[in-house]
């Protein structure tokens, strides 16, 4: 499982690195979203992160942009990275603010 190298994190996670930990380690976490690149041409999937522990997660690890202590809470962070993203590109789309370079 790779994460952003600015991950987006909650104002509700207060141990963010123990809940990365567990979220590599298969640990349960009840109220814990991740927000993760989407493949193809979508730009952002929220998942519980429940989701995370069936097979086809260990062989296609998602790429996690953000974590969030609920759904409501995830959705806000898509939302004001959406708007970033448009005040500085011009443009709402979030994988060409998140990786300029490419």
């Amino acid at each position: 499982m790779k994460f952003y190298k600015n991950l987006y994190v909650g104002e509700s996670i207060k141990k963010p690195n123990k809940v990365k930990w567990k979220l590599r380690h298969g640990a349960g976490q009840f109220k814990v979203y991740v927000i993760a690149l989407a493949g193809g041409d979508d730009q952002l999937e929220i998942y519980h992160s429940a989701f995370l522990k069936q097979p086809y997660y260990r062989n296609h690890p998602p790429y996690i942009i953000g974590i969030a202590g609920g759904y409501g809470e995830a959705v806000d962070m898509v939302v004001e990275m959406t708007e970033a993203a448009l005040k500085e590109t011009g443009s709402p789309d979030i994988k060409k603010y998140l990786f300029p370079e490419k």
